[in-house]
């Protein structure tokens, strides 16, 4: 059943965010609506028509105001046209007062002009203060309220595009990825990757995004395979483990002979055994029976002593 949450994205590979269109109940994908956000209101693009609403924001749903219009969309292009002049201003201005450790990335409009965002960075740890370039700001352009907001590294890189770190032609960041996930370390070692720097960052000095594409899947491969060092059976003898290929569903085993120098040969899953499982089983198949402790022993394993007690008693 179809319900009146919708989800709504402003800029091409942006984040989807939902709004209540009670007031649109034929909304379709692919319109543009006005929407009321924290941030004043704003237009975006319906991309999500939702079956099932998602758990409620503390607050409640931002409502859709209406469907935009021909003239809400010139709009829109009108003020996007003059963003660059924008953030050349703000950067000027922001050299004038020796603000070193701020970069003034972009500017943005929302679609009437009623609001302009100046996304800044800094590499400082310490709090930037930016009152007096806001002030400045609002004073060249007084009938639009300013608004002065830091991002991170990785959405610089977004916003800034061009090659990633792999060598492809457009950043993930910039060509597919609308929201960052979290990334650890654990996700390079889990995939077997080098931990060398520049081999595990990206463009913006974080981690590379990629290092989780694949997580999962070399997790749960993982699970299945011995671990390093394991001592394992294969159909060429007995080894440890020296690698693991779980992608593959492989490992490789170091085989050790007592004359041959010691070789190393890959196998799959199914041609391995561990080998403490299979020790276990066979100091279970030699120890004594321990089934009928009241008893008289009928499986013939049980200690010759327990056998002359059980036909004494």
């Amino acid at each position: 059943m179809q319900t009146n949450i919708i989800g709504v994205r402003f800029t091409k590979i942006g984040k989807i965010y939902h709004f209540d269109s009670s007031t649109l109940p034929d909304v379709k994908k692919g319109e543009h609506v006005i929407v009321d956000t924290a941030r004043g209101r704003h237009l975006g693009e319906v991309v999500q028509v939702l079956e099932e609403a998602p758990a409620q924001p503390e607050g409640g749903w931002k409502s859709v105001e209406r469907r935009a219009n021909p003239r809400d969309l010139l709009l829109q292009q009108s003020w996007q046209s003059k963003q660059t002049e924008a953030m050349i201003n703000c950067r000027a201005r922001a050299s004038e007062l020796r603000l070193r450790d701020v970069k003034i990335v972009t500017a943005e409009y929302n679609y009437d002009g009623s609001r302009l965002a100046f996304l800044f960075s800094t590499e400082s740890e310490e709090k930037a203060d930016l009152k007096s370039l806001k002030k400045d700001m609002s004073n060249l352009y007084p009938n639009t309220h300013v608004e002065m907001r830091q991002i991170g590294p990785r959405d610089v890189a977004k916003f800034l595009g061009g090659m990633g770190a792999c060598g492809i032609e457009t950043r993930c960041c910039s060509k597919f990825l609308t929201d960052f996930s979290p990334i650890s370390i654990k996700m390079a070692k889990e995939q077997g990757i080098s931990l060398t720097p520049n081999e595990i960052t990206g463009m913006c000095g974080r981690l590379r995004c990629c290092l989780i594409y694949e997580y999962e899947q070399y997790v749960e491969a993982r699970k299945t395979l011995p671990k390093r060092n394991k001592r394992v059976v294969t159909p060429k003898g007995e080894g440890k483990v020296i690698d693991v290929i779980p992608m593959s569903d492989k490992v490789m085993v170091l085989i050790e002979s007592g004359t041959d120098r010691p070789q190393s040969f890959t196998f799959t899953r199914e041609e391995i055994e561990p080998w403490d499982e299979l020790e276990a089983l066979r100091r279970k198949s030699q120890a004594p029976c321990d089934r009928h402790e009241g008893g008289g022993c009928t499986c013939g394993k049980a200690s010759p002593l327990k056998k002359s007690n059980d036909r004494n008693n």
